[in-house]
Formats: C-alpha cells, structure tokens, sequence
C-alpha cells in the first residue's frame, strides 16, 4: 500500500504547525510508558508537535523516558497517582490551542479518571482518537459519543476484542465470530470510525466503508503494541488526513512497521518501542 501524498510530500513553507499539534492524555503511577509509546510514535509518523498530558508526580520520570521532543503537561491527580477530575478546567483550556486529542492509554480505571474521560469525550469539540482506558470509561456510557456535539465530531475507537466485548456486554467470542459485521454496526450506531484490533484488523466508518488489513504478526501481541497504533493514528489525523483514511493507512503502517521489528528481532524476542524504531522505514516501502 502506497500512502498518500499528504502524507508524503511536504511544501517548502511548511512549518510544525503545518502537521498538528496533538495531546496526548496518558499514564498512571502503574502504567507510565503508555504515553511515552505513543508520543514517541506520533512523532515518528510525521506530527508536528505532541504534548503529554500526565499525572504531576510523574512528570521528573517521564521526561527522563520521553523523546525529547515531547513536551509534557503535568495536571493535576489523586493520592494514587493518576488523573484527577479537578484537572478539568486545564484540560479544557489547553485544548483550545491542540488540533488532535488521543486519550486513554495508562490513565486506569479509577473513579476520578473515568470521570474526567467521560467529560473531557463529552464537552470536546476535537478530532479524537479514543484507546485503552477511554474505551473503558465508555462502558455503559456510550451514548456520550451521540450527544449533539459528538455528533459533529470526527471520533476514532481502538478497541482489541477483550474491549469491544466490554462496550457491548457481550463475549468475547462472539466479538471474534463476527467481527466485520460487529465493527460496521458499532460504527454506524454510533457515527464514529473504529479500529477492531487482532489478527487482521478490521476498519470501520459510519459511511459504510471497510477496511481489511493484512500486515503484521503475532510478534505484536505484546504490551505497548496498542498505544503504539495510537500515537500513528493521532498523527495522521494530525496531518489532515479523514479518520477511516487515517485509521487504515495507521493499521497497515504499525503492521508493516512490526514485520520489519520482526525479521530483526524475531516475533519472540520483540517489544513495542521495535516496532516505533522501524516506522522510518516502514515509510519509505509505502513511499
């Protein structure tokens, strides 16, 4: 697959600003390389500018962890250690000046940060790529993505099937059964373009189109893989790319990226950060 030239053809005047400024809300005391994995990979795929929204206490470690050209911004938490609901107002004023909105990966599932995600999904007018624990804050909640203001925006969902199953009370092998149809109707019920993750992954939108990807490997099946899509889809977002256009060259980059890790690394020996190391020349084969 040939990516477009969006993506791959630059003009002389552009500057960062050209490719988005994104935001990444993640981590937690437990989880605080989530965020770092999809920073790291948004920038690899071409955004212009990434800013980590993380817990304070955190934020001396991960600068030490995070590609330098991440900036972070430390929000307010609770005594365990993850996102506080109190940090809403800051969000909600830094989001004014963000293009794109990735939330979910390592916030946990504690009652403030699942408080604050289902706010900050809806009352935000941007573009949003919705992963991990985002997903888990829409359980049973998920007429918050067909509220009036959602209903105009461009929302992307990156469920693995463990997730889908959650946000459908359903199983997890009926979400394997049938995961074309699953996908197609989740998108259209809830106008949104989704990423069904797993052995050939699954794109989705409201408009009926469809997505089949083909690259990747079982190798891939390791902690950070996930977070990693995130940051790519973020950025294509960023770039002005349509979402299930984003979501789809997204998917087939990150598979290809984790071919390449694979061949270097063996699917057995290989972790999420390969995968981000291989995106540069996962590139220039769809070049």
């Amino acid at each position: 697959m040939r990516l477009p030239l969006q993506l791959l053809r630059r003009r002389l005047n552009s500057h960062k600003g050209s490719f988005g400024h994104i935001l990444i809300l993640a981590c937690s005391k437990r989880f605080s390389g989530a965020g770092v994995l999809a920073a790291d990979a948004a920038m690899r795929s071409g955004a212009g500018l990434v800013t980590l929204g993380i817990p304070e206490s955190l934020n001396n470690a991960v600068i030490k962890i995070k590609p330098r050209e991440v900036m972070t911004l430390p929000l307010p938490e609770t005594n365990e250690g993850v996102l506080s609901l109190s940090g809403y107002n800051r969000i909600k004023d830094f989001i004014k000046n963000i293009d794109i909105l990735a939330i979910g990966p390592g916030l946990g599932d504690a009652n403030s940060t699942q408080k604050l995600i289902r706010r900050i999904i809806l009352t935000s007018s941007k573009p949003m790529v919705i992963d991990a624990d985002g997903l888990n804050a829409l359980v049973g909640n998920l007429s918050l993505l067909l509220t009036t203001k959602n209903k105009r925006l461009t929302t992307i969902l990156t469920p693995h099937p463990g997730e889908m199953a959650r946000l459908l009370k359903t199983s997890v092998d009926k979400i394997q059964q049938n995961r074309k149809e699953i996908a197609k109707k989740f998108a259209r019920d809830y106008n949104v373009t989704v990423i069904l993750k797993g052995h050939h992954s699954i794109v989705a939108d409201s408009d009926g189109n469809l997505y089949i990807n083909k690259t990747g490997n079982p190798g891939m099946a390791t902690a950070g893989s996930g977070d990693v899509l995130t940051g790519i889809v973020a950025a294509f977002l960023g770039q002005g790319i349509d979402a299930f256009s984003a979501s789809k060259y997204a998917v087939y980059l990150h598979g290809l990226a984790g071919d390449l890790a694979a061949k270097e690394k063996t699917q057995l020996g290989m972790i999420a950060s390969d995968i981000i190391e291989k995106i540069p020349e996962a590139i220039k084969k769809c070049s």
